[in-house]
């Protein structure tokens, strides 16, 4: 009996052993990501990303033309700027002094500048006025206006500048630019004037 009981009692632990085995709480398994790329939050994420994106690139493209803009019409500022200086030193007048057509040093210094202008711009024209104060007879005036054209452009041709790019005209004494018979109104008066003729619309630097 005593050898019974004790196959008995372990085959009653082996059994109670494989129960517990059998309910032993399984182990947790990994819950799978929320995937992302996936749901109306997600949508909602990308389109907000797409919106952000486009934004930018609209403020990157409005930034660079408004640069763009600003550089374009700076250029047109220093353009314009430019032509107007150009055309001044081309327009600038020499003067003479009294009955006399040779050109002073100041005035060769005045046709110098323009010589380098000219040369640049080889579709530019001139007319080459002559001037006188009122002193003297209309004929003897008129002639001496001539002498003054011609000696400038002379002046000119001696340093390159072609003659059929220079026309010349005398008005003597018809058209002062200063009033009064004095000193003052005569020096001014005594002059060679320039008038662009041809080629102005667009001059560049030498």
């Amino acid at each position: 009996m005593t050898r019974t009981r004790r196959i008995a009692g372990l085959t009653v632990a082996m059994l109670s052993g494989t129960t517990l085995a059998c309910h032993k709480t399984p182990a947790p398994q990994p819950t799978p990501a929320v995937q992302a790329s996936s749901g109306p939050n997600a949508d909602s994420l990308r389109r907000a990303q797409a919106d952000e994106a486009a934004r930018r690139a609209a403020d990157e493209a409005a930034r660079r033309k408004a640069a763009d803009d600003a550089a374009a019409a700076a250029a047109a500022r220093d353009a314009a700027n430019s032509a107007a200086m150009l055309r001044t030193t081309l327009t600038a007048v020499v003067h003479f002094e009294f009955d006399q057509s040779d050109l002073r040093p100041e005035d060769r210094a005045i046709l110098d500048a323009k010589i380098p202008i000219l040369q640049a711009n080889t579709a530019v024209t001139l007319r080459v006025s002559g001037h006188t104060d009122e002193r003297g007879s209309d004929e003897y005036n008129l002639a001496l206006g001539q002498r003054r054209a011609a000696a400038v452009k002379a002046y000119l041709m001696e340093h390159g500048i072609a003659a059929s790019r220079m026309e010349t005209v005398s008005y003597g004494e018809e058209r002062p630019i200063a009033q009064g018979s004095d000193d003052s109104a005569f020096a001014q008066n005594r002059r060679a004037e320039f008038e662009i003729t041809a080629g102005g619309q667009s001059l560049r630097k030498p």
